[in-house]
């Protein structure tokens, strides 16, 4: 069995032959760590949409919605993309509709794959547990920013490599195998591996850092999210 890194949506197409594989949809900062931590505090499902017009439609309707487009909460949207807004006194038993600017963006790149799940570092040794137990190859997609590599997500994607290729899976791929080099240098003091990157400084300059911090804690949500292709909802996996 194999793992293999997608550092950016717009190279996904390049991965076409997903069938029969486990695609795991990445963006730490924030959309995958607050979807996870959305569905450990409750919510029903997460509906995950691309577009502000899909998520204002659904807000029309009466759904609850989170929404943000380049770090900010979006003036419609019930929450924003901060993975602590979403208390389990706000979203116990909800449907929550979700964008954002790179995260939904990814879901809806990899809808169409057989088994799509959401990976954070707040669920990652889920993850890891759940790709063992299916003995099938995965792909790590990362979120990135705006189709751009970013460092984050391909650290996810080392992280996770490492404790799959400790259960009998290889590397495949030289994207792989660098982000693995990544993790090994940042695992040490993810914190200030991580200062160096593009988003931390957004999130900064936005009074974020606590976002931040608590989407670097590991193994916070002990959950594994699953796409359904037919709801287009994404529940947890029992």
């Amino acid at each position: 069995m194999t793992v293999e890194i997608c550092v950016s949506p717009a190279l996904y197409p390049f991965y076409a032959d997903s069938n029969d594989k486990v695609v795991i949809v990445v963006d730490i900062f924030r959309a995958s760590t607050t979807m996870c931590n959305a569905l450990k505090n409750g919510a029903k499902s997460i509906i995950p949409v691309a577009s502000i017009d899909e998520a204002q439609a659904y807000k029309q309707k009466g759904y609850l919605v989170g929404a943000e487009r380049n770090v900010k909460r979006c003036d419609f949207a019930d929450f924003g993309n901060s993975p602590l807004d979403y208390t389990p006194e706000k979203v116990k038993d909800q449907d929550i509709v979700f964008t954002t600017t790179n995260g939904t963006q990814a879901i809806e790149k990899a809808a169409g794959c057989d088994c799509l799940l959401i990976g954070a570092f707040s669920n990652i040794q889920k993850i890891a547990d759940f790709c063992l137990s299916l003995k099938k190859d995965v792909i790590v997609l990362c979120a990135g920013w705006n189709n751009r590599f970013n460092i984050e997500d391909t650290l996810f994607g080392g992280a996770l490599a490492e404790l799959l290729s400790e259960k009998d899976y290889a590397s495949s791929s030289d994207a792989t195998t660098v982000a693995l080099d990544m993790w090994k240098q940042a695992k040490p003091d993810i914190k200030k591996y991580i200062a160096k990157s593009e988003h931390i400084k957004r999130l900064e300059a936005n009074g974020l850092l606590k976002d931040a911090a608590y989407c670097l804690e590991l193994n916070t949500a002990n959950i594994v999210p699953i796409y359904d292709k037919e709801t287009k909802r994404l529940t947890i996996y029992n």
